[in-house]
């Protein structure tokens, strides 16, 4: 294990960071699924961790020590269904933060529009009509285009889907927003910068956070983090982004989160009296 990565300049972002990290009030961890802690499949139901992250998170999950905070594009329910093997269960963000589950299962979602509801029937109708189920991913407040599951016909259908259904989701208050492997029509206000900005303001200015991210959804994060935590770009090739620092996983993600694990103060001494 290197517990460096490659590039210089985030060696030593990191190393600003946790220099205060142990002495924060509180520390918070938020990351993006797909692409970030678990590789990219052909299929999105298959999508598993990389090796070795489950077994680092569980224990910064069970070390009770950290806010861990898990985020996605997914619907929240499917983003659940992705870590159950997280226990204590972590609090999850759906729909790109329009869907907030705490870690007591209590869910916060503003409801469908009704222009929305009828929106999406019609597309997985039309969808459907086509034999493009594999491509096509309803969500609770718009729909995304998947290319990995069949690339040649995604070219093909990715122009009919736009020359179709770019007028009726701008009036639906749908806009379009590409991400890796896809596009997706959702909601304006939906973006990662406003989990980061609520997160901020419910921890102290002074806490630790950090945010995990690899796709062109996560810029958001970052940029709503900048100066007040460590935004960090998780690819195997470095991009353009408004993050301080980059990994390539899986290894150097398995080393940050060990350096995580390792560098959270020791839980307090507990007393005769909780021992009982």
């Amino acid at each position: 294990m290197r517990g460096r990565p490659s590039d210089p300049a985030s060696g030593d972002a990191f190393d600003r960071f946790f220099a205060v990290f142990s002495a924060a009030p509180s520390r918070v961890l938020l990351a993006d699924y797909d692409g970030t802690l678990a590789p990219f499949r052909s299929g999105r139901d298959i999508a598993a961790p990389y090796a070795g992250v489950a077994e680092l998170l569980s224990e910064i999950a069970a070390a009770r020590r950290t806010r861990l905070v898990l985020v996605s594009g997914r619907a929240v329910s499917d983003l659940g269904q992705r870590v159950r093997w997280l226990r204590p269960r972590p609090e999850l963000w759906g729909s790109h933060g329009l869907e907030r589950m705490t870690p007591e299962g209590r869910l916060d979602a503003p409801p469908v529009s009704r222009a929305i509801a009828e929106l999406l029937e019609d597309v997985a109708r039309w969808t459907s009509a086509r034999g493009a189920e594999r491509l096509f991913e309803r969500k609770p407040y718009g729909f995304a285009l998947h290319e990995r599951p069949d690339p040649v016909r995604y070219r093909r259908l990715r122009e009919a889907v736009l020359a179709r259904w770019s007028a009726p989701a701008c009036r639906a208050g749908l806009v379009l927003g590409p991400f890796d492997g896809g596009i997706e029509f959702r909601p304006e206000d939906a973006n990662k910068g406003r989990v980061v900005r609520t997160i901020l303001e419910e921890e102290k200015r002074e806490a630790a956070v950090a945010y995990l991210g690899d796709d062109a959804t996560d810029e958001d994060a970052f940029a709503a983090l900048r100066g007040r935590g460590l935004a960090v770009l998780v690819r195997s090739r470095r991009r353009e982004s408004a993050a301080a620092a980059w990994l390539r996983p899986p290894e150097e993600l398995r080393d940050f989160l060990l350096r995580w694990l390792r560098a959270e103060p020791a839980a307090p001494a507990r007393s005769g009296k909780d021992r009982r």
